[in-house]
């Protein structure tokens, strides 16, 4: 296990063409201290979690130091925002400070947000605020308890240094991401439009050896790396539609080649099922409500095939788009199979999870408490008044019930398995809106304990915990006042 002094960088980006990006050292934070710390990410990176000092974190993550090997850099890439193509765009207020290779021989970027200004900063100050900042270390670790694939968080700092948003002066933080892959569809939409052909064919061979070296050798291993982003794209969303999460702002360089889920701004999980929520108060339009958010990705992975049209036949790219609503469609009823304890594939499960979905949206339904109180079905009386407490006219539920206990009857595992699998798929916790909200008021006064309190529940969303029992409640009436925007 290794220090923070002694983690075994190897900067292959830094190895690209520099029109890549812009070599920059952060701005430091002033007065930094840790607020929180996670040693689970610290294992990916062979870090000894118990050597670590809190005022080390604090100094290298918040940019009065450099650690050893890094060698910070700005990536340049553009983007579609809203639909709408920015040529302007890059690592504006963050900054890739190196890739760490662990023992395993996988390679993690180690990238800081709020880091200062850059050369793609346009009229930003390159900070990050507290809110936000304690909003993704939440997030980032919430999602990835619910097994959804997802860039992590080492390490949050604070620092006394504040800035303007929204017409208020909030404090400064700095968050330390996490993931294997900071390539987004808009480093290819910047090499394509600006008709750098040659170094776009740079960057995916640098893709193909990265992260899929598997298609090197095959007959199209550009059309198979881009087939394989699709499908992942479309395995992503589909968890995301299963769980009731909203990313609210799926631009195209918000986008992973890895289908993960990143850079996360107004993110909300619905506290009832509204398939036409807007999460964003900028979305006027809601181009990133809920219900929008498969065919946006599509839409997005059509902007990657559009880039990649130097290296994949237009033909062949067409075709793989047409096959994402299939994968989508698959992708999707997987993950509500398994909410619901079906193992086996039967043809009329898509209709018993449209009709589940349709009753959710007229009845006003919280979907994750709901799939709770169902991990817990077993015929009785008991079990069904659980359920009905959660529906507003309870009869309206008993038609779906009775196709869903039948449908039971043909599944090969006992009651007891079947309740256990759906346990450990169904979250007793989520992280809801109202939770982040008063994490971060209590953080806004100096006490960061629920943000540690509130990490430690969403590494294990599926356990039970009677000190946070409160919290897989439905949420409280004020929950529904809390406005989001991109600053969130």
């Amino acid at each position: 296990m290794a220090s923070l002094e002694n983690l075994n960088f190897d900067n292959s980006y830094l190895r690209l063409p520099n029109l890549f990006y812009q070599q920059i050292e952060p701005t430091p934070l002033n007065d930094p201290f840790l607020i929180a710390f996670n040693p689970d990410v610290a294992t990916l990176l062979d870090l000894d979690a118990n050597s670590v000092q809190s005022a080390d974190l604090a100094k290298y993550f918040s940019g009065q130091a450099l650690l050893p090997g890094s060698q910070p850099l700005a990536m340049k890439y553009t983007g579609h925002q809203f639909g709408v193509y920015n040529p302007e765009l890059g690592d504006g207020r963050g900054l890739l400070l190196g890739e760490v290779v662990n023992s395993k021989e996988e390679r993690w970027d180690l990238h800081l947000k709020g880091s200062g200004k850059t050369a793609f900063s346009r009229f930003g100050d390159g900070r990050a605020v507290l809110r936000s900042s304690i909003r993704e270390y939440l997030i980032s670790e919430a999602m990835s308890g619910l097994g959804i694939p997802t860039t992590r968080a080492l390490a949050l700092v604070g620092s006394q240094e504040k800035v303007m948003r929204d017409g208020m002066m909030e404090s400064c933080a700095a968050l330390l991401r996490v993931t294997q892959c900071h390539i987004r569809f808009g480093h290819f939409e910047y090499l394509y439009y600006s008709r750098q052909h040659d170094e776009l064919k740079v960057l995916a061979d640098y893709c193909l050896e990265r992260f899929y070296p598997q298609f090197k050798e095959a007959d199209q291993p550009y059309q198979a790396m881009y087939e394989e982003v699709i499908q992942r794209s479309a395995e992503l969303v589909a968890k995301w539609q299963a769980y009731g999460f909203v990313h609210a702002v799926l631009n195209t360089d918000n986008m992973s080649l890895l289908g993960e889920a990143f850079d996360y701004g107004p993110f909300s999980f619905l506290d009832t099922y509204k398939p036409k929520l807007v999460s964003n108060h900028n979305d006027h339009k809601g181009r990133y409500a809920f219900d929008r958010q498969p065919e946006i990705v599509q839409w997005n992975l059509s902007c990657l095939g559009q880039a990649l049209l130097t290296l994949i036949d237009k033909n062949d790219v067409i075709a793989l788009l047409d096959s994402y609503p299939e994968r989508y469609k698959k992708a999707e009823l997987t993950e509500f199979r398994r909410r619901l304890g079906l193992q086996a594939d039967e043809q009329g499960d898509s209709e018993l999870v449209r009709e589940l979905l349709q009753l959710f949206a007229q009845q006003n339904v919280d979907m994750n408490r709901f799939f709770r109180t169902l991990s817990n079905f077993d015929g009785s009386d008991e079990s069904i008044a659980d359920l009905m407490k959660l529906i507003s006219y309870p009869s309206a539920l008993t038609p779906w019930l009775l196709k869903y206990e039948q449908r039971l009857e043909n599944e090969p595992a006992s009651q007891p398995i079947r309740k256990a699998q759906m346990r450990s798929v169904n979250p007793q916790f989520i992280l809801r809106n109202y939770m982040a909200e008063e994490a971060i008021r209590s953080a806004t006064d100096g006490d960061f304990t629920l943000v540690n309190d509130l990490m430690a529940l969403l590494k294990n969303p599926m356990q039970d915990n009677s000190a946070f029992e409160r919290y897989a409640e439905a949420p409280p009436e004020w929950a529904g006042g809390i406005c989001l925007t991109c600053s969130s």
